[in-house]
């Protein structure tokens, strides 16, 4: 007995987990967002939630700016999965024709969205490296969600490679329509 598995039926469990995804890291940066808030508004002792109170201790304004990073990464990733949720809800993925107008745009928004991805880790990172060279204690990158700037620009780059072979398509596959 051969079990076949179609496209539509792949692109349905994307779907599903593109939503589940987009849930996670809409929850995810309204922590971060509403515990920075919290910690700067109504309780400073907050901050050992993300383990960030000797940075809080050490300077409230760089415990500001280490929540911004955090929080922009976070808000990225979420508009991210959006863009993939509402692909694939909306139906604009054609399979049939693929050099849409709308594809392209779409793989170039996840393009620079992945691109600021990585610009934003990548200064986060930075940013820790100096302020553990000054002595402050902080959590690993990793329990940050801000690791792996660089397979963020990498994927930024293949990206936009993949977003001009589409857009090349686009501009063929209008010529070959006004053709016929």
């Amino acid at each position: 007995m051969e079990i076949k598995i179609g496209t539509p039926q792949i692109l349905k469990i994307l779907n599903i987990l593109s939503w589940i995804i987009f849930i996670g890291l809409c929850v995810e940066a309204g922590m971060y967002l509403f515990n920075g808030i919290y910690t700067m508004t109504i309780n400073s002792y907050n901050a050992r939630f993300l383990n960030l109170l000797d940075l809080y201790n050490y300077s409230p304004s760089f415990y500001i700016q280490e929540i911004c990073f955090i929080s922009i990464v976070a808000i990225l990733k979420s508009i991210m999965f959006y863009l993939i949720v509402k692909m694939l809800h909306e139906k604009k993925l054609n399979i049939e024709q693929p050099f849409t107008p709308e594809t392209g745009r779409f793989i170039s928004y996840l393009s620079y969205l992945a691109f600021g991805i990585g610009l934003f880790s990548f200064w986060a990172f930075k940013f820790n490296n100096w302020l553990v060279s000054n002595g402050v204690k902080l959590p690993t990158l990793e329990s940050l969600n801000l690791e792996g700037h660089n397979i963020w620009i990498f994927m930024a780059i293949v990206m936009f490679v993949i977003g001009q072979i589409f857009k090349r398509g686009i501009e063929i596959q209008s010529e070959i329509d006004l053709t016929i």
